[in-house]
């Protein structure tokens, strides 16, 4: 099992899920498959209400054991600003490969560009960080979005960003 329902059928010529298929949760094993990012850099532990070509949600539990608390800052803790950044991007590029299905083999998502961004509360040991992101569009590999990253429903940042779709 790995994590996951859908309540449509792939597409037949591409392998692909069809647009707007939902699936429910992605596990972290599945998430280790899709991007090849590893702790301590792996900032999802979940994509759940995926809903494909479209949107995403990453939740980031958020522990005192993190390795960056121990620097920012050891008297009060904060989970950097950058790094909820990078949870965005991660979850943008998990619904990325589950867009582009068995195409995706051999790719990676790049950062191009963040826009707008804006850091509204400090995120601390634990609290669990729900990334909601959106699809803006995409033209060939380049694929723009706009994530927001809530705790407790409360928004604490947000971003603007586009990523690039490149062989490994």
């Amino acid at each position: 099992m790995d994590g996951t329902t859908a309540d449509q059928p792939a597409e037949a010529d591409t392998g692909a899920p069809a647009p707007g298929t939902v699936i429910d949760a992605i596990d972290i094993a599945r998430i280790m498959r899709a991007i090849p990012h590893r702790y301590p850099f792996l900032l999802i532990d979940r994509v759940v209400d995926i809903v494909i070509n479209s949107s995403a949600i990453g939740v980031k539990n958020v522990s005192i054991n993190e390795g960056f608390f121990q620097g920012h800052f050891p008297s009060h803790p904060v989970m950097p600003g950058v790094l909820i950044i990078e949870s965005m991007a991660q979850t943008a590029a998990v619904l990325v490969v589950e867009t582009l299905g068995p195409d995706a083999q051999g790719k990676v998502v790049y950062f191009m560009s963040i826009d707008s961004a804006k850091f509204r509360r400090p995120v601390v040991p634990g609290d669990q960080l729900r990334v909601h992101v959106v699809k803006q569009r995409n033209r060939g590999n380049v694929w723009k979005f706009h994530a927001i990253a809530r705790v407790d429903g409360v928004s604490v940042a947000e971003a603007t960003y586009a990523a690039m779709i490149m062989d490994n």
